[in-house]
């Protein structure tokens, strides 16, 4: 059995997250003391006790997630589970390059945070939105785009699954959009509660402001490839890991091509680390050969060690 190892990005965040890591490993317990000491403030408590209001500041959040995932990492490696390909989503991907050794830890959590704080301003609050289509018909997304835009940037942010579309771009095109959509038959069309509009060319002086960041930080070349965001394709040098995480600040990430990419890798089972479901999720309607499990809780452990009859 062949194991990729997927991870979640901003929107998968509660207060109580990775707590139970934290109680349960002394290996999970070490990654929450070194994000604090990398932070120089209390990340785990945000993680453990919130309040939700904090933890969602996008600047927060992104260190926060990371951390839960890694923990869940550290964990999952004690019961010997093994993996032959990574992916994240957005913020995901850098959780996945530390998977592939890539890139040291403690950097990526002071990269997130800087890079959460020039996300969120990049944009004042109010000028830009993000909306959720579900179930557009195929072929409406092009049209719909181009009819909301009339001159305001608007594009697909997150290519999630085949009936599933985020939007992003200023906050007038992105409510012409949804009613647009509705209008051709999406099933739904939501505004989502985010902070900033992500993956769009809004972006752009985030990316910029990140370049400096990424050009002084060191990364290695990848134990095992990483199926990139930017270009939905798999990736083995630091050098290209670099890139994707600048290119990907204003363009779309393309999980449906990725999962595509993952099952062509010739993996059987995918495991979902760090907080909550979404990409299991996702994962039903792009890539539904694939065996799903979740890694995100001390149970989650014990549940995958006690599964290890086969290789994995």
């Amino acid at each position: 059995m062949s194991t990729a190892l997927l991870f979640p990005g901003q929107g998968s965040q509660f207060p109580g997250m990775g707590k139970s890591l934290f109680d349960s490993f002394e290996v999970s317990r070490r990654v929450f003391e070194e994000a604090d000491d990398a932070l120089g403030v209390s990340l785990s408590r945000l993680c453990f006790e919130g309040p939700e209001d904090e933890l969602k500041l996008t600047w927060n959040t992104q260190p926060a997630l990371l951390t839960v995932s890694i923990a869940a990492l550290a964990a999952l490696r004690t019961v010997g589970v093994e993996y032959s390909v990574v992916a994240g989503h957005s913020l995901g991907e850098y959780s996945a390059l530390v998977a592939t050794g890539s890139l040291d830890f403690g950097a990526a959590v002071r990269l997130v945070r800087r890079r959460g704080q020039y996300m969120q301003e990049a944009v004042p609050a109010g000028v830009g939105a993000m909306a959720a289509l579900l179930r557009l018909p195929e072929g409406e997304l092009d049209r719909v785009l181009a009819e909301a835009a009339q001159g305001e940037v608007l594009t697909a942010a997150n290519l999630n699954a085949p009936d599933q579309v985020v939007i992003a771009g200023h906050a007038g095109a992105v409510a012409r959009a949804a009613e647009l959509a509705k209008a051709a038959g999406a099933r739904r069309a939501v505004i989502l509660p985010v902070s900033a509009p992500f993956h769009c060319p809004l972006m752009s002086p985030a990316q910029e402001r990140l370049r400096a960041d990424l050009d002084a930080t060191a990364f290695a070349d990848l134990t095992v490839p990483l199926i990139n965001n930017w270009q939905a394709r798999l990736v083995r040098s630091g050098a290209e890991a670099r890139e994707g995480l600048y290119q990907q600040v204003p363009n779309p990430v393309r999980w449906t091509e990725s999962m595509k990419v993952l099952e062509q890798t010739g993996a059987t089972r995918f495991i979902e680390v760090g907080a909550g479901a979404v990409l299991n999720g996702l994962a039903r309607g792009t890539a539904p050969v694939l065996t799903g499990a979740r890694c995100g809780e001390a149970a989650d452990v014990e549940k995958l060690a006690g599964s290890r009859g086969t290789a994995v």
